[in-house]
């Protein structure tokens, strides 16, 4: 049976929906058929290659979420067309963009709310990531305690979970986070 092989949009229509140059599309598309042959990654090549990132951690479950957010339409699959939408959101979005990705990412069942379980999954599954040789070392309830000063900050009207308003909201006010946003503008 032959292997069947994804093919990408045309670059004319990628380069027109993501805020690549036709030349940025191209080597992107060379190192993305480099590492998927196939031209779609499922989510556990998604993982080794994610994993590769971070050898002194478990990655696997952060990949799990960061999958599931460049897989938009929820097919089980990222093709070249899903990482390059993301990716540009990323790298060359606005701010109110790049916020709705990292809200959507956070969001992990899509009800349009961030609940305390959902950010603390995605806590613990960033520092499983980043792994146990951390400085310093972390105490055990690290990850709730960042999940509760998430929540003092992000839910403004304290009825328990963060609406995509109150985290741009949020988010807009605090420097950090904004400088933040702009560390990957010219990534590429």
């Amino acid at each position: 049976m032959a292997t069947v092989r994804h093919r990408p949009e045309a670059l004319e229509l990628l380069e027109a929906q993501t805020k690549f140059t036709k030349k940025e599309l191209q080597i992107l598309y060379r190192g993305f058929k480099n590492e998927c042959p196939s031209g779609i990654v499922n989510e556990d090549t998604f993982k080794e290659i994610y994993a590769q990132f971070f050898p002194h951690g478990d990655a696997s479950n952060y990949a799990h979420f960061l999958f599931n957010a460049f897989d938009t339409d929820h097919n089980g699959s990222v093709s070249f067309e899903d990482f390059v939408m993301g990716l540009s959101t990323l790298l060359r979005g606005t701010i109110q963009e790049k916020l709705n990705w990292a809200f959507n990412l956070y969001d992990i069942n899509k009800d349009g709310y961030i609940t305390k379980e959902e950010m603390l999954d995605i806590m613990k599954a960033i520092y499983d990531m980043m792994g146990k040789c951390t400085y310093p070392v972390l105490r055990e309830d690290t990850p709730k305690q960042h999940v509760e000063n998430f929540f003092q900050k992000m839910d403004i009207n304290k009825d328990g979970v963060v609406t995509i308003e109150e985290f741009i909201e949020s988010c807009q006010k605090d420097e950090n986070i904004m400088c933040s946003m702009q560390l990957f503008e010219n990534l590429i």
